[in-house]
């Protein structure tokens, strides 16, 4: 797929917040360096080029506000994007006069933050993802695989390669959304409804026959991946191996885009948390020491059990599945509250060893991690005139749209038959030719009845407004409106199991768990909030509004079952979906869970198909009900 060359920098102290930012980032196109203050901002700043700054004001050093004026105190061009926890007009009022071009509220839903980034690069010229040339939305790629979105022809190199109609629109599918993972029945839905469509089986051979065809077209590399309980997707495409210098003199909190593609987001996220897990079994070894000396005192030996518990339920997940296990026996043993018996003590001893030597293999890789995406809903709209589509398409990323735009009728047919959409905004009069949109509209109702269609023209007398409403168009939209008119009906036919992205809170002291669980529910549509402070949570619950919540049963200070009982108690909020995960299955446990109000639990390690699935069938049960 073509490569952005826009660079953010993002200055943030929280660790768990930036890698999340930059996760984010990265998987909308982006290259991300990360300064953890305001002075190694500074340096990165002055010294390398960006596109965008991302600034926390609260940044340890040189703070924000600081950092930004004494950028523009060195006429620094480039847009600053100030992220305050400090909303108050006094506070917005010092951010704007020390040179940031907006700002945006803590914390913050990532469609905002990305929404902003593009409407400051658009504001200094530079090209925002996925528009590095003029016809980049007509035609995708993948390596010298091509897809010509206008002649509807498929290449490779210089060969053509023969589809059905079917192949296409699954290739053109998988193009489209390179991150995402398809399950059959997505597919089944996204290309022939649920009326007309055909058996799961037949999803399988219409894949298998595509996979034929596109390898005996010369295509060496398989291209779609089947994620084993899941479902389909396109694979990164493999990227070359390139030698590169490391400058040791940058700082090392600088996160690099190079190997971004050719990597699973959980490879990477355990990249990332390498030193937090060494850090986690150090605290182990001390315990030994002290245990072996004779001397561990009770702090100790209750923060090594907490680190014990923690890697429990996370190595398994990155690789470690042996790992795992040995963390439990550790955290068994350092339960104990009575003087360690010899026996323990060297029993203790090994399991540290052994951890230790554990996590110096290389993980146990896994092909079924998804890799996180934002989604955003297809529009086709299909107008002559060109000023208004052009500044449609122009604005539709701020809300959301990709917008593709029909000139006239026969260009609207092609577009139709080639592309996923999700709402078409159809004008009825095209003066150079005899037809008029009631005809289109006429085929979409036989062809496509649940694709939503908004009628926006110049006609307005009855005999229009009847025929519009008889042919099934969900709205009728008269010119002239402002563009902000035309995007608010545009939200409102929007397909409902889409228009309401759901949202899980997450609750777990351990950030690696956190992170883990993230990515392997954001690819299915879903938005995540992250909590790693239970006693927050309440806060959090009223702020975000979830549809779910996933508790980590045995935290520090509140514990997941204490945090269930208030919810149930609760009569607002008493019927939200809790999933809670836990390391410990036996039947008092899960008993004192249900007891506690949870609706289903996880064991770790946790396995993707299982979470995902689980999640996505509490969701859909409440929107049901």
């Amino acid at each position: 797929m073509k490569k952005s060359f826009i660079k953010i920098l993002l200055v943030e102290e929280d660790s768990l917040l930036s890698a999340t930012l930059a996760k984010v980032l990265e998987a909308n196109g982006y290259a991300i360096d990360v300064a953890s203050d305001g002075q190694t901002g500074l340096n990165l700043a002055t010294a390398l080029e960006y596109d965008v700054i991302v600034l926390d004001a609260q940044v340890p050093k040189l703070d924000g506000i600081s950092l930004c004026r004494q950028l523009r105190s060195q006429n620094y061009p480039k847009p600053i994007l100030l992220l305050t926890a400090n909303d108050s007009d006094a506070d917005v009022v010092a951010g704007f006069d020390a040179g940031a071009d907006s700002y945006i509220s803590k914390p913050c839903a990532t469609e905002v933050l990305l929404a902003s980034i593009r409407t400051l690069l658009r504001r200094s010229n530079a090209f925002p993802p996925g528009s590095m040339g003029k016809d980049s939305s007509t035609t995708l790629t993948w390596g010298n695989l091509c897809l010509d979105l206008d002649s509807g022809r498929v290449t490779f190199g210089e060969q053509v390669i023969s589809l059905t109609a079917t192949e296409y629109n699954l290739l053109g599918l998988f193009m489209r959304n390179p991150d995402r993972i398809f399950s059959r029945s997505v597919i089944l839905d996204r290309l022939w409804g649920f009326d007309d469509g055909p058996t799961d089986r037949a999803i399988i051979t219409h894949i298998k026959d595509l996979r034929k065809k596109l390898k005996a077209g010369g295509l060496a590399e398989e291209m779609i991946e089947t994620v084993y309980g899941m479902g389909y997707r396109l694979k990164p495409y493999p990227q070359p191996a390139s030698s590169s210098v490391d400058n040791s003199g940058t700082d090392n909190t600088r996160k690099h885009k190079s190997s971004v593609g050719d990597r699973s987001a959980i490879d990477k996220v355990l990249e990332r948390f390498q030193g937090v897990f060494k850090q986690q079994i150090a605290v182990l070894a001390q315990a030994k020491t002290a245990l072996l000396a004779g001397n561990l005192a009770a702090q100790l030996q209750q923060t090594a059990k907490q680190e014990a518990h923690k890697l429990s339920g996370s190595l398994a997940s990155f690789g470690y599945p042996e790992g795992s296990k040995l963390a439990r026996s550790a955290e068994h043993l350092l339960m104990n509250d009575r003087p360690f018996a010899p026996a323990e003590i060297t029993r203790l001893s090994e399991v540290v060893t052994a951890l230790q030597e554990e996590l110096a293999k290389p993980p146990i890789t896994s092909t079924a991690t998804p890799i996180p995406t934002v989604c955003r809903y297809r529009v086709l709209a299909i107008d002559d005139d060109t000023a208004l589509t052009e500044r449609l398409k122009a604005e539709s990323e701020d809300w959301g749209l990709q917008m593709e735009i029909a000139p006239n009728l026969a260009a609207a047919r092609s577009r139709l038959a080639l592309s996923v959409l999700d709402v078409v905004l159809l004008d009825l009069s095209f003066p150079e030719t005899e037809e008029d949109g009631l005809m289109l509209l006429q085929e979409l109702k036989e062809r496509s009845p649940h694709l939503p269609v908004i009628v926006f023209t110049a006609r307005d007398s009855l005999a229009d407004r009847l025929a519009v409403s008889r042919l099934g168009a969900k709205q009728f939209l008269h010119k002239p409106a402002t563009s902000e008119q035309i995007f608010r009906a545009i939200a409102r036919v929007l397909p409902k199991n889409q228009a309401l992205q759901p949202k899980v809170l997450i609750v777990d002291d351990d950030p690696t768990m956190l992170t883990y669980l993230s990515a392997l529910l954001t690819p299915w549509g879903l938005e995540t909030i992250a909590l790693s402070e239970p006693q927050r949570f309440w806060q959090m619950l009223l702020k975000t509004s979830p549809h779910l919540i996933i508790l980590d049963l045995q935290m520090p200070q509140v514990s997941g079952l204490e945090l269930c009982q208030v919810v149930r108690q609760d009569v607002q909020q008493g019927d939200l979906p809790i999933l809670v995960v836990t390391a410990h299955t036996d039947a008092d446990s899960l008993s004192q869970a249900f007891a506690a109000g949870a609706d289903d639990f996880i064991t770790k390690p946790v396995l993707g198909p299982e979470l995902v699935t689980r999640v996505l069938s509490r969701i859909e049960r409440t929107r049901w009900r």
